[in-house]
């Protein structure tokens, strides 16, 4: 057996403050904020039997036992004592915290008390510039006081990370856009945002990520249902200027992923939440990746958002995942015992504390943090 070390979840938001009911609990498993289809449940998935598998056990129930009873038995012990109790047993002594999306979730100084661990900040940059935008009465301050936002978030978190970039940006035109383009789309977005607009222009998500670059902290880029590989003009465009990429997300593309990765230098895959996804099959989708990554390339992270439940089954599904794939290879004659434990190691920590620098950050500030 492969013994898996205390893990960094170098990608993950923080948990629901609220108690849930079965229908909004079972939304939460999905994939999107959409309800499931009529006449079936979340719970009918390869997430919702990891839940179902290694959840109750923690809060006093039996493994597998009925989703209705399981929340009940949440709502018995109450929000945060649930919450403790799982987030306690997921081995995870590091998260890093992407603080974007809304919602009433835990910061990172609360999710590091809950869990009797360290947090660190993820700052989303689109949110970050339209913050910036409604402060902004013109086009000199929009680009002078996002620039200034960005570098001034980079002195505390510990990476930046973008979910509309790939989309609407990269894919076209990785390179920077002109001073020129960079103002005329400016001053399209300042008119939009006097009736609320997201920043979904590629000009300005392109300019917003090469400020990101210059940072130097470490950029994460959301994958979503994209392929990969048009990332590539843009992994080569910042190929030597000292910011590394990551790659969130890869699943199902995880394959094309973990190739650039043995491409570029400074591009890294994140291994979750496609192993919790595929619960019972996650050795076989691990494994695929360890086939093409080098094995300093490879983050492992939860993904979880909402339920610390995920944060439990991304953390467990990893670690089985792992030692069967190592132990079998072990008991092939094809690596080493110690071999298969230093990557391990790496894997599920030693990578991540040296892309973000952990050992130098300082954790978020917050009450409740420690």
């Amino acid at each position: 057996m492969i013994d898996t070390p205390m893990l960094v979840d170098q990608y993950c938001h923080g948990v629901l403050r609220t108690e849930l009911g079965l229908g909004t609990f079972e939304t939460m498993l999905g994939r999107s904020a959409a309800p499931p289809a009529a006449g079936t449940t979340f719970f009918d998935t390869q997430t919702g039997f990891a839940v179902r598998r290694w959840c109750p056990p923690l809060l006093g129930l039996e493994p597998h036992c009925p989703p209705a009873r399981y929340l009940a038995r949440r709502r018995e012990l109450g929000v945060l004592e649930s919450g403790r109790r799982l987030l306690r047993a997921t081995g995870i002594s590091t998260y890093l915290v992407e603080t974007g999306p809304p919602g009433d979730l835990t910061g990172p100084a609360e999710i590091a008390a809950a869990g009797d661990a360290r947090a660190h900040e993820i700052v989303r940059l689109e949110p970050l510039a339209e913050q910036v935008a409604d402060t902004s009465g013109t086009v000199d301050a929009l680009l002078a006081n996002l620039a200034e936002a960005v570098h001034g978030a980079a002195l505390t978190a510990v990476a930046f990370t973008s979910a509309a970039a790939v989309r609407h940006g990269l894919a076209l035109a990785p390179a920077p856009p002109g001073p020129g383009e960079v103002r005329g789309a400016a001053g399209r977005w300042l008119a939009r945002r006097t009736v609320g607009g997201a920043l979904t222009d590629p000009v300005l998500l392109r300019h917003l990520l090469w400020i990101a670059v210059s940072s130097g902290r470490p950029l994460q880029l959301h994958l979503g249902d994209d392929d990969p590989m048009t990332l590539g003009d843009f992994a080569a465009a910042t190929a030597g200027l000292g910011t590394d990429l990551v790659l969130l997300h890869g699943y199902p593309h995880h394959r094309q992923a973990a190739h650039l990765t043995s491409v570029f230098p400074h591009v890294y895959a994140d291994l979750g939440p496609a192993l919790a996804r595929t619960g019972a099959r996650a050795a076989a989708v691990l494994a695929e990746t360890l086939e093409l990554a080098p094995f300093g390339k490879l983050l492992f992270s939860s993904g979880a958002r909402g339920l610390p439940e995920l944060h439990v089954v991304g953390a467990r599904v990893f670690r089985e995942a792992l030692g069967r794939v190592l132990a079998d290879w072990v008991v092939d004659g094809a690596w080493s015992r110690t071999d298969a434990q230093r990557v391990a190691g790496m894997i599920a920590s030693g990578n991540a504390r040296r892309v973000y620098r952990l050992d130098q950050a300082q954790q978020a500030p917050g009450p409740g943090g420690h």
